[in-house]
């Protein structure tokens, strides 16, 4: 179906650009190159469409594009240099020529390279996909790792007795059934025991989650949390090596209370007493160990989510790199383990709605602690959030980033970071005015943040968005 002007005004009205979605002035040219990349990028991400001579700023013009006159040459070029067909249209807007490439979607279980190169979009630019990312792509219509029977050949007693039946009921709000029947039942609804000839067999799923003891699961005892307490801020002395022994779900609670446990303690002075006061907020920790749990790659061998408690920190990481950028942590969501989130969240242990992150940075914000740092390591994903610390002690980098998740946190509760809420953030007065119009200034330099456009151009009342906004 050819594209019309009208197709091509209901893509400008998109509140922003998406996978499926790429506007692009070039209004004389564009390099063939660059045009193959990203032909690569949008098909390894389902497909869409690449729109030429429109303006990729609000409110998104049409400035026409002289770019491939020939579009039937341009599609033959194409399929030669990415080995799939690309349509290509020229569609005459009343305010200009536009270009649309219409990309296909890559075939299920593999993905399109260039060069070698798995190439991916990443905000504005493109990069190559992760390793993770990879694998889970030739992985699919595979059998699903977390689905697979974990042990098999049990009786319906060895059932009820490797897994904690009687936790996953009150974590359900259920009333625990009269008959062991009626157990392994809503077991086998729920899909964490299946019933076949043999008898019984415990999904690697039902064991992550109820497991009494995970190294009674052969294949699982290495996806046990583990905790590591540190004499200090660095690793030198190590106090305590302590790895899990209860399921997720039904050792939630207490790995958060060992976590709590081991956190340093101030003194501080409240309305005339003297009370101790635990480095960070429980909060902060359950939503960060929930996090690492349920968004890691299982398919990753001998590694597991690690807790790391340091006399100044807590480094809290899963296996796997993240399968959305760092700095999208805040608004986006993607989760790799959908049935594992799901349960999860039935038991009240984690949300699915993305807004687990949104709250450790309010949290921060609040206590006016230091903004947590999301990094993406070598397959490992790492969250980590500081115990107080003055703003005059804060680095550059320190200042910025949570300038950045300030701006990102108002701007999903639907408002607009100023000079004024940027400083009640980290608890200064109107004498720093300037100071903190620096921070806002080295932000934008860094392209974390961008002025909000429908304010004005008026410092005085200058408002602030994230750069995906």
């Amino acid at each position: 179906m050819a594209i019309t002007p009208a197709q091509i005004d209901l893509w400008r009205q998109e509140p922003t650009e998406h996978q499926a979605l790429e506007f692009k002035e070039a209004k004389s040219t564009f390099n063939f190159d660059k045009l193959k990349e990203y032909c690569v990028a949008i098909a390894n991400e389902g497909g869409g469409h690449l729109v030429l001579g429109v303006s990729d700023k609000k409110p998104r013009p049409v400035v026409g594009s002289q770019a491939f006159q020939n579009t039937v040459d341009t599609a033959d070029r194409l399929f030669l240099a990415v080995g799939f067909r690309v349509e290509v249209e020229a569609v005459q807007h009343d305010d200009g020529r536009v270009v649309v490439f219409t990309i296909p979607p890559r075939p299920r279980g593999s993905a399109y390279h260039l060069d070698g190169k798995y190439l991916m979009r990443s905000g504005e630019s493109l990069r190559p996909m992760s390793e993770d990312r990879l694998r889970a792509i030739f992985a699919e219509g595979q059998p699903d790792w977390i689905e697979q029977p974990s042990l098999s050949g049990l009786d319906a007693a060895q059932v009820v007795e490797a897994l904690d039946t009687q936790t996953f009921f009150e974590l359900l709000k259920l009333p625990y059934p009269t008959t062991q029947e009626g157990v392994l039942e809503k077991l086998i609804q729920e899909r964490l025991v299946d019933r076949d000839a043999s008898g019984f067999s415990v999904r690697r799923l039902g064991g992550l989650l109820l497991a009494k003891r995970l190294d009674q699961f052969p294949d699982l005892a290495r996806k046990a949390p583990r905790v590591i307490v540190y004499a200090g801020p660095s690793k030198l002395e190590t106090r305590i090596d302590q790895i899990g022994q209860r399921g997720y779900a039904v050792g939630f609670q207490g790995l958060v209370d060992f976590v709590m446990a081991q956190l340093p303690q101030n003194e501080v002075i409240e309305h005339a007493l003297r009370q101790k006061v635990k480095l960070l907020p429980e909060i902060a920790i359950r939503e960060l160990i929930a996090n690492a749990l349920v968004h890691q790659d299982l398919s990753l061998g001998g590694m597991s989510p690690m807790i790391e408690v340091y006399s100044n920190r807590v480094e809290i990481s899963n296996p796997g790199e993240p399968v959305v950028p760092v700095e999208r942590f805040i608004d986006g969501y993607q989760s790799r383990n959908e049935r594992l989130a799901d349960l999860m969240r039935r038991m009240s242990i984690c949300e699915e709605r993305s807004s687990g992150i949104d709250r450790v940075v309010a949290l921060a914000e609040t206590y006016q602690l230091p903004a947590p740092d999301f990094r993406a390591a070598h397959r490992r994903t790492v969250a980590i959030i500081y115990g107080q610390k003055p703003f005059d002690e804060m680095d550059r980098e320190g200042r910025i980033r949570a300038c950045y998740q300030h701006c990102a946190l108002k701007f999903v509760l639907s408002e607009r970071m100023t000079n004024q809420s940027l400083r009640e953030r980290f608890g200064l007065g109107e004498s720093k005015q300037a100071t903190v119009s620096q921070i806002i200034a080295a932000t934008i330099e860094a392209g974390f943040i961008k002025q909000d456009a429908t304010a004005g151009e008026s410092r005085r009342y200058a408002r602030y968005l994230p750069f995906w906004a």
